[in-house]
């Protein structure tokens, strides 16, 4: 079929023609800034959570396909994978210990759209004012999709929107490396949507499965777009279709409309958020919070104080579970975890889920001293701000400490500088400044370049829960 995106009013068929269309020179300065340091910061989660045991495992199921020379593994020196396997790999690897970015529509993009980007543009060998336009449609779909689910809706359906949403970013992103037209795009994005996948009940024993989502969401991507490049048809209805579109199957919520609403005009993907801390995104506001009053009482804290958490229904259901010593991941998403771990050890970074730690008496006493209350407030403010307070009591009086938007957040952002100190503290040993200038310049370099810095990764898998 011959498409003219003026002419038409699918959903689908205008986001797939817009993603086609799509140039460098029409993306704003701001958005582009974002997309370079959401490179940054990726890679640097990626290299390090490439040492994990998770995605290890995933590893040697890729390369027990046999080998390729498409795509690396990030921190390995050269090829050693199809496309689409080093895009799952280094997926799971970026989202292996909750560090890497987030966007309250509630996903992880960078985990996804940038693991699939750049094993494409690897393989490419495409330039690098492609490669950031490429991964700017990724997350600018990613986000929509979901914001067009209703985020909150969804989540309570027990989606994880990361896997779900996650393979129409990759798509996106690859079909414009592999600069598909219209139609292949449209295909490429209904590949994609029929793959998504993925359910909140690795909560229910804090098991490897989040880690999977992201890889596989990137792996989807990847296999949609070079699908559709072959003539694969997908459905140009994706998105809306009345019998088995994604907004209908996944949210008893959605509105089609934010999936085109000021569509290269707003770029939502400028609101995206760096981790300061390495656990669920919805909990950051509590660490702040928490530190706050850590600040305000001093140290060593009082384990005997009273203590009250006020969170949103979302964050309740998602993170207000009673904690007990399990995985690494059970302790990132449980509220109760990181409020204990920051008031007592003053952060809340890959340290404070080691092992030993994650069943320290007294960690897990104060965590479960912790009074959750819900309240209705929180309600109206999540998930357009990740809101939370923490309030804690001496000599009868009570001292709370509310934040709207936690750190790394648009409202309070992390610049190059500090994505840069990240970096160097989860990796030592690599040439963190050299990666920093070629990703940060990415328009004037290529994929190939900035992975080859990455080689040498400590191989010595972490000792974690």
């Amino acid at each position: 079929m011959n498409l003219d995106r003026r002419a038409v009013s699918s959903p689908t068929l205008e986001i797939a023609g817009w993603i086609a269309s799509l140039r460098y020179a029409d993306l704003p300065e701001r958005t582009r800034q974002v997309v370079r340091h959401a490179i940054l910061d990726t890679v640097g989660c990626g290299v390090y959570g490439f040492r994990t045991p998770w995605a290890n495992a995933v590893l040697d199921w890729a390369r027990s396909g046999g080998s390729k020379t498409e795509s690396t593994v990030w921190g390995e020196s050269a090829p050693g994978l199809r496309a689409a396997d080093a895009a799952l790999v280094n997926g799971v690897a970026s989202h292996a210990f909750e560090l890497d970015d987030y966007h309250n529509a509630k996903l992880h993009a960078g985990a996804v759209v940038i693991p699939a980007a750049l094993a494409m543009a690897e393989k490419l060998n495409s330039k690098g004012e492609a490669i950031v336009t490429a991964i700017a449609a990724g997350y600018e779909v990613m986000i929509r999709s979901s914001l067009a689910l209703n985020p909150s809706a969804a989540r309570l359906r027990g989606w994880h929107i990361t896997g779900i949403c996650g393979p129409f970013g990759a798509a996106a992103a690859c079909a414009s490396l592999l600069g598909l037209n219209h139609e292949q795009t449209a295909w490429a994005l209904g590949l994609a949507g029929t793959q998504g996948a993925g359910t909140w009940a690795f909560n229910a024993d804090g098991t490897m499965s989040k880690r999977l989502h992201a890889g596989k969401a990137a792996h989807s991507g990847v296999l949609a777009a070079e699908l559709a490049a072959r003539g694969f048809t997908g459905p140009t209805q994706i998105y809306e279709f009345e019998d088995g579109g994604v907004l209908k199957a996944y949210s008893d919520a959605s509105d089609p409309a934010p999936l085109t609403r000021n569509l290269g005009e707003v770029y939502h993907l400028d609101t995206n958020s760096i981790k300061p801390y390495s656990c669920c995104g919805s909990t950051h506001s509590y660490v702040d919070a928490a530190l706050a009053l850590r600040r305000r009482f001093g140290a060593p804290w009082d384990p005997n104080r009273r203590v009250q958490v006020g969170l949103s229904r979302v964050v309740d259901v998602q993170c207000g579970f009673v904690y007990a010593p399990g995985s690494a991941l059970n302790a990132q998403m449980s509220l109760r975890y990181v409020i204990a771990a920051a008031l007592t050890e003053g952060q809340v970074l890959p340290p404070q889920f080691a092992e030993a730690k994650l069943s320290d008496p007294a960690l897990t006493a104060l965590a479960g001293r912790l009074e959750l209350v819900h309240d209705p407030d929180l309600d109206k403010l999540y998930p357009a701000h990740f809101a939370g307070w923490v309030a804690a009591e001496a000599n009868g009086e009570w001292s709370r400490v509310q934040v709207n938007d936690p750190s790394g957040s648009p409202a309070s952002p992390i610049d190059a500088r500090g994505i840069i100190r990240k970096f160097r503290g989860i990796n030592p040993g690599l040439p963190v400044d050299a990666i920093a200038d070629v990703a940060l310049a990415i328009e004037r370099h290529s994929a190939r370049e900035l992975l080859r810095l990455l080689a040498g990764v400590e191989a010595k898998p972490l000792q974690t829960a």
